[in-house]
């Protein structure tokens, strides 16, 4: 019988030789990208021949003396930050960025074991094997990376790629040496042969990159899978697909890592120089997470490709790519794993027995009230002026974005040009509204305007977005009678009201210049920006359910009550703790990121307040920050963004692991509050 460690997670570990082989070239490549000069100063290099000598030895030594190897991948890894650090002065955007790839790097490198009894229990061919497909996919994304951030092709970082180049497919000749028969094997090295003779030419005629790119990729394809056995709990991705809050940040994070690449594709933007790459990654971050806002102008700056981009950032954002690809599997006739619908039921709080019904509920609901939004919209986009074809482009972007409580909008300035017809300013606020709610939740709506019965949950929700769109009108109105609506008929002036209330919880939309709102008005709208919307929708923020639990266990603390009591039914103390941590997580996020945008941006404190706190709650409002920010400011933006889509409270869980319950009861603590 096979020991456990004879795994693929063990031979995957061989795959870090062919890695670091192949990275080992990095160092120079970084000293010829950085710095003014052609060539590059005697220290720089000195620094990225040790880094590379150490990333050499670290490959030979990772699998055969661990203690040693690591001390060897360390010294690399300084040696390369050493050579990066004049970058990073004149660069401070990459500062955060360079960070988290170094702290990731020493990281993976603490924390490699290497499985010694199960690698000598390996089939050699297989050891070549994982150093084969690793060597290849790190080539590919290196010249990947290169092609991005070297525009200007020195000749230092040509000769490196070509070096971690030959040096695959000496790794691809080698295994198919070790795997084949002598005559197919000469047959598959002459065909390596061609592939090196390939990007010696392409190099010698300006077109070695695409053509190393392609080599890579086709290795990767036609290599084939390790022949060893495998279970779910050897995969080495088993760190972040075991664990919800991981799940949930590893898709998101994948997702908006895609929709950065995409949007930098050369069809995407007006401009024939293309977007740069912050912008493209604040636009994916803001179209995934929900949020809708824009360092950049929509309608101008994006093609029509762009622009569908864009709606498909946003639809997936607002589904869930994990709900989308369990709703598929069904269709398709294929049962999930019992480990998926674990996630999964975890992850969307439902039952186990519900959790693909309610998958299906929530898109067929949402491709009926999309659907339903985009010819209504079509046809009130028609009436004011657009041709068909526009007007009906607007309104299924408009309608998605709106259901999704995106907040972007084809009109460079967003639904202002639409503040005097209240049919548009309604139908957004509907579809806001319902993409707000849980799909579930919507359904009831009918049940509970006619007085017949619902869940607790679902009247609190219902009964808290009611007060909360009434008040925030009345507010809106109170402040801004003679501010923002001034020069409106007293009708419109309702009607935009009601329309700021509903979409400044959770949107973004505007039709009205919120820059000039007044700071009562601007106070009013973080605190709602910052409750958002209802737990199971599209929406951000701390969520409707929450506020409300607090203020019911404010209520029943001052009238003496030690539980929480709501149509007969007591609330748990873990869901009331559960309530309270999140909303003490999401202000810690919010003070956090305050702080960091107070230390690195010139803005006015008024206008960050409450840009983070719309980049937090996912809404997508602004009072103009957003247009001064530099690059270190996007990134920080960014991260409001994705920890409100997310929820500041998963980031918390990310490091938790599930635990046993424990029985064990203790003596109760007397502490004085007053």
């Amino acid at each position: 019988m096979e020991l456990k460690c004879l795994s693929r997670t063990s031979l995957q570990r061989v795959g870090a030789e062919g890695l670091l082989v192949v990275l080992s070239s990095v160092p120079f490549m970084l000293a010829a990208m950085i710095g003014d000069t052609a060539t590059p100063p005697l220290w720089r290099m000195v620094a990225a021949g040790v880094a590379s000598f150490s990333c050499l030895a670290a490959a030979f030594l990772l699998l055969r003396r661990p203690q040693l190897g690591r001390i060897f991948g360390g010294l690399a890894l300084a040696g390369s930050t050493i050579v990066i650090i004049p970058f990073f002065e004149s660069n401070p955007i990459t500062v955060l960025l360079g960070a988290v790839m170094i702290i990731g790097a020493g990281y993976a490198l603490t924390e490699f074991r290497p499985c010694m009894d199960g690698l000598q229990r390996s089939s050699p061919v297989d050891r070549c094997l994982q150093r084969a497909r690793w060597a290849a996919m790190t080539m590919s994304g290196l010249v990947l990376a290169v092609v991005i951030v070297d525009r200007g092709s020195h000749a230092l970082v040509n000769t490196a790629l070509i070096v971690s180049v030959g040096v695959t497919i000496i790794l691809v000749m080698h295994w198919i040496w070790r795997q084949f028969s002598p005559v197919p094997a000469i047959a598959l090295i002459m065909v390596s042969l061609v592939a090196i003779c390939a990007v010696i030419f392409s190099f010698m005629n300006g077109y070695f990159r695409m053509t190393a790119f392609i080599v890579g990729i086709l290795a990767i394809l036609v290599l084939p899978d390790s022949t060893q056995a495998q279970e779910w709990e050897d995969h080495w991705w088993k760190v972040l697909l075991s664990h919800p809050a991981r799940v949930l940040l590893t898709t998101f994070l994948a997702l908006c890592s895609l929709g950065t690449f995409l949007l930098l594709l050369p069809g995407a933007a007006t401009h024939v120089q293309g977007i740069a790459f912050v912008d493209a990654a604040f636009t994916s971050v803001s179209a995934v997470c929900v949020t809708g806002l824009t360092v950049l102008d929509t309608p101008h700056d994006f093609t029509l490709f762009g622009q569908g981009l864009i709606l498909l950032l946003i639809q997936l954002g607002g589904l869930g790519i994990m709900s989308i690809a369990t709703v598929g599997m069904h269709a398709l006739g294929r049962r999930m794993s019992l480990h998926h619908e674990r996630l999964l039921t975890s992850m969307t709080d439902t039952d186990h027995q519900d959790l693909v019904v309610s998958l299906v509920t929530i898109l067929r609901f949402t491709l009926i009230a999309e659907a339903m939004g985009t010819l209504t919209l079509a046809g009130l986009f028609h009436i004011s002026g657009d041709n068909w074809g526009q007007a009906v482009w607007r309104g299924l972007f408009t309608a998605i974005s709106a259901f999704c409580n995106a907040g972007f909008a084809l009109q460079s300035d967003n639904l202002i040009p639409y503040q005097g017809n209240p049919f548009i300013l309604h139908v957004v606020a509907l579809l806001i509204i319902f993409g707000g709610l849980a799909p579930a939740t919507s359904l009831l709506v009918p049940r509970w305007l006619a007085g017949r019965p619902v869940a607790v949950g679902v009247r609190l929700v219902l009964m808290t977005t009611t007060i909360l769109l009434i008040s925030g009108a009345l507010f809106f109105l109170a402040f801004e009678w003679h501010g923002a609506l001034s020069g409106m008929t007293v009708s419109d002036k309702i009607h935009n009201a009601w329309f700021q209330s509903v979409t400044l919880r959770t949107a973004g939309f505007n039709s009205v210049d919120i820059a000039g709102v007044m700071n009562p008005s601007c106070l009013i709208m973080i605190c709602l920006m910052f409750i958002g919307g209802s737990p199971g929708g599209t929406a951000g923020g701390v969520k409707t359910t929450t506020i409300a639990l607090l203020v019911l266990t404010f209520w029943a603390s001052v009238t003496g009550r030690s539980e929480v009591i709501v149509q007969n039914r007591r609330i748990p103390p873990g869901t009331i703790n559960r309530a309270i941590t999140i909303v003490i997580s999401g202000a810690l996020v919010w003070i956090v990121m305050v702080l960091m945008l107070e230390m690195t941006q010139q803005i006015p404190a008024r206008e960050l307040l409450f840009e983070v706190t719309s980049a937090l709650g996912t809404v997508g409002l602004s009072l103009g920050a957003t247009n001064h920010l530099d690059g270190i400011g996007k990134i920080i933006v960014m991260l409001a963004m994705f920890a409100g889509r997310i929820g500041p409270m998963t980031l918390f869980m990310l490091l938790s692991e599930e635990r046993s319950v424990s029985v064990t009861r203790c003596l109760d603590a007397k502490i004085s509050l007053t």
